[in-house]
């Protein structure tokens, strides 16, 4: 896990702030796609816990995984008591207890690629299902995200994480599932996207971009000094698309994953 994913920490209770939350919407389409009783779960790269309460509050028992000790006391605090936290990386996990579901919640990304899947597929119980979702954060205003782009330039040239296998924007499935369709271990992938736009003010907007690893990759001096530019150009409040990229797949019966 790089050092990048592991800074997060330093605004933990920032990110429980400002990061937006999951909406039920997901929840039923991860669930409807088991097609069966999803009684346990493994999360990996908790954070907050955003994602482990939606699950939680379905009456799924989460063992909740993050590496960073500042996020997953920020996790303790706001998760229902049936939930496990287990102070690791999803690389530190070894095979054992085998779960319904394995999902990532905008943290995927950040594991190591070699041995993903496999480790994945170890967790899981025989046609259980993985699910990794998450999304950019985007001004919806054209003329608004121009703005913070062009004080942004002189920063940093994107503020977006890339696709982990370079897979281009315009092809139809994006990453992760253009890796579980060559893994072998998975069967049914599927892509979908759930729209959502909030509104929220410039003060809170810039709460959230405090919490992303690109801003946060800055020392604290420019970081102020570029969130002070970026305030410069904003309304008093904005609309954010933050639509969700949603992938779930199944493990497939046959998948030498023992």
């Amino acid at each position: 896990m790089s050092r990048r994913a592991l800074g997060f920490g330093v605004r933990a209770a920032a990110y429980e702030r400002f990061r937006p939350g999951y909406p039920d919407e997901l929840a039923d389409l991860v669930l409807a796609y088991a097609g069966r009783p999803v009684r346990t779960a493994l999360e990996i790269g908790a954070g907050t816990g955003k994602a482990t309460r939606l699950f939680a509050q379905r009456g799924v028992t989460v063992t909740a995984t993050e590496p960073d000790g500042a996020m997953l006391a920020e996790l303790r605090k706001h998760a229902p008591a049936t939930v496990r936290t287990v102070h690791a990386a999803f690389e530190q996990l070894r095979p054992g207890e085998r779960h319904d579901l394995v999902y990532a919640a905008a943290a995927l990304h950040w594991t190591e690629p070699a041995g993903r899947w496999s480790r994945i597929a170890a967790l899981l119980e025989p046609g259980g299902v993985v699910a990794s979702f998450g999304g950019p954060v985007r001004l919806a205003d054209p003329a608004v995200a121009e703005a913070v782009r062009a004080v942004r330039a002189a920063f940093l040239a994107s503020d977006e994480v890339p696709s982990p296998d370079g897979t281009p924007p315009e092809q139809p499935m994006q990453w992760p599932g253009t890796e579980l369709q060559r893994s072998g271990l998975f069967t049914d992938v599927r892509q979908t996207v759930l729209e959502r736009r909030i509104t929220m003010s410039a003060g809170d907007y810039l709460g959230l971009l405090s919490t992303i690893s690109a801003y946060l990759e800055l020392p604290a001096p420019v970081q102020e000094q570029l969130y002070d530019r970026i305030a410069r150009v904003l309304p008093e409040t904005v609309e954010v698309d933050t639509d969700l990229t949603v992938h779930l797949a199944r493990l497939r019966p046959d998948a030498d994953s023992r």
